[in-house]
């Protein structure tokens, strides 16, 4: 029955799931798919985490290499470095594991960083300076602890 709910109503399946262990029926409960969930839970936690990492580095590299950037520009992006640094703090206290993650996936986030900031340098528009890709360094210019930092943003402000 639980097989066929969860395919049918995923939110009963869950209360469902949710009753039968708060009732200690452990037997009634379909194991297959609430392992599924679990794991699919932390895969999208970790995708979260990588994803707003990628966009504060992103960010922080446009800060550093793009220091000549308009104020209007800048300004954006030091939303941006602090609304994703915020999220990734919260993550780190509600999941202190992810601590050990940050330098297992540093290199991953640092190159799709890269990738974005040089993508969207290249869209500047009014005469603001583009630069060239070289002018990104190959390797993370960022201690973790300066990511994590609020009051770090790579541009000696």
């Amino acid at each position: 029955m639980n097989n066929q709910l969860y395919e049918q109503d995923f939110n009963l399946w869950r209360e469902s799931i949710i009753e039968q262990i708060k009732e200690h029926r452990f037997n009634d409960i379909d194991w297959e798919h609430l392992l599924l969930e679990l794991e699919d839970m932390g895969k999208s936690e970790k995708r979260s985490f990588i994803s707003n990492l990628t966009i504060l580095i992103a960010h922080l590299l446009k800060l550093t290499v793009q220091s000549d950037a308009p104020e209007m520009m800048k300004g954006s992006w030091y939303s941006s470095v602090t609304e994703h640094r915020f999220r990734i703090n919260r993550d780190l206290e509600e999941n202190p594991s992810f601590k050990n993650y940050i330098t297992e996936v540093i290199s991953k986030a640092y190159a799709d960083a890269r990738k974005l900031a040089i993508k969207e340098s290249k869209k500047a528009k009014l005469g603001v300076r583009k630069p060239t890709d070289a002018e990104y360094p190959l390797d993370c210019p960022f201690l973790i602890e300066q990511l994590l930092d609020e009051d770090f943003y790579g541009d000696g402000d």
